[in-house]
């Protein structure tokens, strides 16, 4: 009975490489890179998914080895303790340190891309985490952030253009936020009075998930919005009409108060 166990060991492996391997055909994989950047991230992710992928079905056959080898069943010599082998012990120390410093290094260029080197370019628009949503500050006709002619929407959609490098100022008005693109390959957390900011330069237009990767409260599961890359002419169209927008908005609401007077 107890060699029922030393299969279930085996098949947890198996079963594992066989879900690797199928599931591309499921569109089970990564979502679909739309970053100039996001193929670094990703060879990344998969040289680590490999080396703790073979770590990991190295370790479940010996586990598999040994619990067979020694089923109860089939021994009948008493129990024996040992105090291990302090040799092997420092090799098993020794490797993985290794392999977490070859890793660390590794990483050092795309970790060095993606969160400390900002391009010098002015901040395109100002993104602000609250519970639960997403807002997004723009800048006026005159083009700069934080001056008398800025309007924020919260409808939780933001407008980018296409090939192009942008900038993001990030901010949030209440809790812990983390701000998630899975197509670009970015993630930030987003900690109240940081200054902080996320760039990228996506390739191709169409809309795209935003995401809260942060526990924030009750209302997480729906802090959700989606990201709208436009060519050129688009981006100005489309900013544009935010600004008409919010201009009727405000003459309506002058209009109500010059009412409720």
């Amino acid at each position: 009975m107890n060699r029922y166990w030393s299969v279930l060991f085996l098949l947890v492996p198996i079963g594992g490489v066989a879900t690797f391997i199928v599931a591309p055909y499921f569109n089970m994989g990564l979502p679909r890179d739309v970053s100039e950047h996001g193929h670094v991230i990703d060879s990344l992710f998969m040289f680590i998914l490999y080396l703790s992928g073979a770590v990991f079905v190295v370790t479940q056959l010996v586990l598999f080895y040994f619990s067979w080898k020694y089923e109860q069943g089939s021994n009948d010599q008493p129990v024996k303790y040992s105090h291990g082998s302090h040799v092997l012990e420092i090799v098993w120390t020794i490797i993985p340190a290794i392999t977490m410093l070859f890793i660390a290094i590794y990483q050092m260029e795309a970790w060095a891309t993606a969160k400390m080197q900002p391009p010098d370019i002015r901040p395109l628009v100002e993104v602000t985490g609250r519970q639960f949503n997403w807002d997004f500050r723009y800048p006026g006709p005159d083009g700069e952030l934080y001056t008398a002619d800025d309007f924020v929407r919260t409808d939780g959609k933001l407008y980018l253009p296409v090939d192009e490098e942008v900038l993001l100022k990030i901010t949030s008005a209440d809790v812990l936020h983390s701000f998630f693109l899975p197509n670009l390959r970015l993630k930030q957390d987003i900690v109240p009075g940081m200054d902080q900011s996320i760039w990228f330069k996506a390739t191709e237009k169409g809309g795209y998930d935003i995401v809260c990767a942060e526990l924030c409260g009750w209302g997480h599961y729906k802090m959700k919005g989606r990201v709208f890359f436009l060519s050129a002419d688009e981006y100005e169209a489309k900013l544009e009409e935010m600004r008409l927008d919010e201009n009727t908005m405000r003459v309506v609401q002058d209009d109500t108060l010059d009412t409720d007077e």
